[in-house]
């Protein structure tokens, strides 16, 4: 009787046992896939990002015309300018010591370490500090 039961459950699973061929089907349509989906890929995209393009800096570029471009460039060299002007008056021609310094708001203590020069930058008006190292 087991015998039996075993052909049987054998034969009922080679006729009642079905599979199917699996094929991949892409679904963006630059790979193959369905040229519709190309809407929802786009909007569930656009629901994802995160960047405001309000900010960018292109539209800020796209905004100035060529006078205004001109003026902010020539405020820029003259602050750099300006500010090479008050490093060289400060520190001289050579490399720069340790001490305490002062210019306007920024308060700048140049200490020497293992690292190298250590440069903390204090803005007594906001208390904004930032640090720099230059190597030796």
């Amino acid at each position: 009787m087991k015998t039996f039961l075993i052909i049987l459950s054998l034969a009922a699973g080679m006729f009642f046992g079905k599979s199917q061929q699996l094929v991949y089907k892409p679904i963006n349509p630059a790979f193959g896939g369905d040229t519709f989906n190309y809407q929802w890929l786009l909007s569930s995209a656009n629901a994802q990002n995160q960047f405001d393009e309000k900010n960018s800096y292109s539209d800020l570029l796209d905004n100035l015309n060529s006078v205004d471009s001109f003026s902010q460039s020539l405020n820029r060299q003259v602050l750099s300018e300006l500010s090479r002007k008050l490093f060289e008056d400060q520190f001289g021609e050579g490399s720069i010591q340790p001490g305490n310094y002062l210019f306007g708001s920024l308060y700048l203590q140049v200490t020497t370490t293992s690292k190298g020069l250590l440069i903390n930058i204090l803005d007594t008006s906001t208390g904004d500090q930032s640090e720099i190292v230059i190597p030796k």
